[in-house]
């Protein structure tokens, strides 16, 4: 039997500024493009919101808060890699220093 196995790389972008993200997403894909590989994406995640509520004085006024939230969006780009070279182009990608990635 001859099965064609299909590799994929996916890449997992997060980051709180969500104009960050889609700049690398941008970079990303543009890099890939020269290397005549497939990119899928950037697909957009759910973004996940953290919310703390915070006393404004330390002892008295316990009905006084403040309330602050982080958001985390999230982008995955699958990429499917036509030769060895698309691997090395990901890895010189130098991109800033707000947006994190996981590559599978």
């Amino acid at each position: 039997m001859n099965l064609e196995v299909k590799e994929k790389i996916r890449i997992k972008l997060e980051s709180f500024d969500h104009e960050l993200l889609d700049a690398s997403c941008q970079q990303i894909i543009e890099k890939i493009q020269t290397t005549q590989s497939k990119v899928v994406g950037p697909i957009p995640l759910p973004t996940k919101k953290r919310i703390y509520c915070v006393l404004r004085s330390p002892h008295v006024n316990k009905d006084s808060r403040e309330h602050f939230e982080i958001r985390i969006h999230k982008r995955i780009l699958d990429i499917y890699p036509s030769t060895i070279n698309t691997a090395h182009s990901l890895i010189n990608i130098n991109l800033p220093s707000g947006v994190t990635t996981t590559i599978k």
